[in-house]
């Protein structure tokens, strides 16, 4: 749109919410071959590795992912407590847990 003035000064104004088409549309499927995202087929359980976890790395994992849930992300200072702690049987590391996932 072009509005001319008083004093004959011709001005352009541009709308900055009007959309061009063009660059709302969605683009076209790539060839074969091109390098572009996609997605990845799912996991096939016959190809996962079988290698299991000691259960008290499994416990420290855990407390990590607790801790962190509830907003105490444990700082590398904590590291020697964390496996302390993990190195309780099963059923106090439950507990902790149990009582860790009630704060938040």
């Amino acid at each position: 749109m072009t509005i001319t003035l008083g004093h004959h000064t011709p001005q352009t104004f541009a709308d900055p919410y009007a959309a061009d088409p063009a660059e709302t549309a969605w683009p076209a499927p790539a060839a074969h071959g091109q390098d572009m995202d996609y997605l990845l087929p799912p996991p096939n359980p016959a190809e996962r590795l079988s290698v299991l976890i000691d259960p008290r790395d499994q416990r420290r994992l855990d407390l990590h992912a607790v801790l962190t849930a509830a907003g105490i992300p444990p700082r590398p200072g904590d590291r020697e407590a964390i496996d302390q702690l993990s190195a309780l049987p099963a059923s106090i590391n439950t507990t902790l847990q149990r009582w860790l996932h009630h704060t938040t």
